[in-house]
């Protein structure tokens, strides 16, 4: 059994990535399958450089499907929350960080696809420590960097995309 966290999806987003996923494991796996058996009738290894890519590229598929079923598979797939105030996942939060203000989505960056708001996942410094919190809220978080931040809500939307 996994521990990881579960992350808000819109169903949208979920479908996304879910096809994303399909396309990947099926028709770009096929692919690069394809190229790598071809690469590898050229002859020497060592010094064929369409086989290396193609290897490049299948390792790179291959982790984005590993991510993508880890993703899917812990994900919670609903329509975004409404706004009563409160800091939660799914909810178009404006803060003041750090004495700039900014105005972001909390959960994963699918949902802010197409937007021009940027996401932070609910397991960010940043969103583990506004999580739950109301307008006029303040408090500081450890940036991976090691510094304090501080962190004031502004206002917390309904996020309607």
């Amino acid at each position: 059994m996994s521990d990881k966290p579960a992350s808000f999806l819109t169903q949208d987003a979920y479908d996304r990535l879910a096809a994303e996923l399909e396309e990947l494991s099926t028709v770009k796996r096929a692919e690069i399958v394809k190229r790598i058996e071809a690469a590898r009738e050229e002859g020497d290894l060592k010094e064929n450089s369409g086989y290396h890519a193609a290897k490049d590229e299948q390792g790179r598929i291959e982790s984005r499907i590993r991510d993508l079923t880890e993703r899917l598979k812990h994900a919670v797939v609903s329509e975004a929350p409404e706004s009563h105030g409160v800091v939660e996942a799914g909810t178009l939060i404006t803060a003041v960080i750090a004495g700039d203000q900014d105005t972001f989505l909390i959960g994963s960056r699918e949902i802010a696809e197409g937007t021009d708001y940027s996401a932070y996942s609910e397991n960010s410094p940043l969103a583990a420590a506004i999580l739950g919190l109301k307008i006029g809220e303040s408090t500081t978080y450890l940036a991976p960097n090691g510094k304090e931040i501080a962190v004031s809500i502004v206002n917390v939307e309904t996020f309607t995309g």
